[in-house]
């Protein structure tokens, strides 16, 4: 009679072994903003993290009623994209983006990530390109790759295929959590420039590039300067952390920020509105920024309405942050020096809650 083994249905663990091994220097990376939190546990079943930073120094860092947040989110269709390109090593800073870019609106300081990989069969190979988005994202947002799970499923998945997932968590002091009350009239509306599509639409995207125009992942758009339409696809979501904290870090214990909203699916209008108090209202000025060009060349392509591109799509406007007004040029000048433009979007005023595009 035939011997089974793990083999022959589809998983080699020895296979999975060279993978585990190869990944452990990418963690270690992310560990270098955080050293004094991550505890080394060895051979561990899970990561340890100690929420207070004992560094000396500015580093250090006490909280006296912390609250954790957490996300979790993934890629979506967007890894249909980098399988076609043959590119994985840029869709795990996406992963981490939208994980703590939403953390990121309650006000909360990056700690540690996670990170879930499915493939359909042992691919160390790949497996190292995708961790080193994954460490390259932790790194920019100051998180500790704190640990993981790859899953190698034959038969749920094509071989070539694969899926990932993350999950974030932060920290932020009870009295300094932005869950929007504190939105007041006058208070200004920030937003934060995007780097392209992050990682919301691509279903939509895929359908207009590939299906109704035709296009190939390598061929050159002229009215995008010849980029390739992976090199435009597969633009990383830009991570906000590093901005958002270095004026949180400028203003200790005051009401700066008011409320943030990331802007995934939804837009701006719906995103936004997801934070407002009851009796607080937003008029967004359509002129106050220029939409990338890149939002203009898929809207022809698939002939999209307007009022489908700003419901589908950030349109070049990732984060929004919304701020004293006292304080609005001084974060401003923060924000750029930490190489994230923003634009004026409008003011918040008294009235029904609803936020409109003018």
């Amino acid at each position: 009679m035939t011997k089974a083994t793990y083999k022959d249905a589809g998983v080699d663990l020895d296979l999975y072994q060279k993978a585990m091994s190869s990944i452990h220097p990418l963690l270690g990376k992310t560990h270098l903003a955080q050293k004094a939190r991550v505890m080394d546990l060895p051979g561990g079943f899970a990561g340890l993290f100690r929420l207070n930073n004992p560094e000396p120094g500015p580093a250090g860092r006490k909280y006296e009623d912390p609250v954790l947040v957490s996300g979790t989110d993934g890629v979506g269709t967007k890894i249909k994209v980098a399988i076609e390109a043959e590119t994985y090593n840029t869709i795990g800073i996406d992963l981490v983006a939208m994980c703590v870019n939403d953390c990121l609106c309650l006000g909360a300081e990056p700690l540690f990530f996670l990170d879930y990989i499915a493939l359909g069969k042992d691919d160390p190979e790949r497996l190292v390109e995708l961790m080193e988005g994954v460490s390259k994202g932790c790194v920019l947002s100051k998180s500790a790759l704190l640990g993981g799970e790859t899953a190698i499923m034959p038969d749920l998945y094509g071989d070539g295929d694969f899926d990932m997932a993350g999950f974030s968590v932060g920290v932020v002091e009870r009295n300094q959590v932005l869950d929007g009350h504190a939105i007041q009239a006058g208070d200004v509306v920030l937003g934060l420039e995007s780097s392209g599509f992050h990682s919301n639409g691509y279903s939509l995207i895929r359908k207009v590039v590939f299906e109704m125009a035709g296009l190939g992942i390598n061929d050159p758009i002229e009215e995008l300067n010849q980029r390739t339409v992976a090199s435009i696809l597969l633009e990383p979501t830009r991570i906000y952390a590093s901005a958002i904290n270095s004026v949180v870090r400028s203003y200790p214990g005051q009401i700066v920020i008011s409320g943030m909203a990331h802007i995934t699916g939804g837009g701006l209008v719906e995103n936004i509105e997801r934070i407002l108090p009851a009796n607080r209202r937003i008029e967004i000025k359509r002129s106050a920024w220029e939409v990338p060009p890149a939002f203009n060349w898929l809207q022809s392509l698939g002939n999209i309405d307007e009022e489908e591109m700003f419901r589908v799509f950030n349109m070049g406007i990732g984060m929004v942050a919304i701020v004293r007004a006292d304080q609005a040029k001084a974060v401003r000048e923060k924000l750029h020096a930490s190489q994230c433009p923003t634009h004026i979007l409008g003011k918040v005023t008294q009235g029904d809650k609803q936020v409109t595009l003018i």
